[in-house]
């Protein structure tokens, strides 16, 4: 990422961190269950793989315990550089949002 890219997040990733930043580690379930509707399970986790990719969160496997089975579970969490983007998103909102309220947008 160059100096001169802000990192926008979508509504989605913005959703995702706040819930990553506000719960702490989380399975991709839990973020759709918890989402109440907003995220789908057809589409979070290739959300958590291009965040991931971008360095916004990490995960680890969570291994099964018996008698399940299945393909392990993974756990995710916000990295710094997620919680900051994340923190500067929402003070770009702030700012355009009191800005068009105040209307300075046209």
């Amino acid at each position: 990422m160059s100096n001169n890219n802000f990192p926008k997040l979508s509504h989605k990733e913005m959703l995702i961190l706040e819930m990553l930043i506000g719960k702490g580690e989380m399975f991709g379930l839990e973020m759709v269950e918890a989402s109440e509707g907003e995220l789908k399970r057809g589409t979070i986790y290739v959300t958590l793989q291009r965040m991931g990719d971008k360095g916004y969160i990490e995960s680890r496997e969570e291994p099964r315990s018996l008698p399940e089975i299945g393909i392990p579970r993974r756990k995710y969490w916000a990295t710094g550089l997620g919680q900051k983007v994340y923190q500067a998103n929402l003070k770009a909102l702030e700012f355009f949002n009191a800005d068009f309220a105040l209307g300075g947008a046209n």
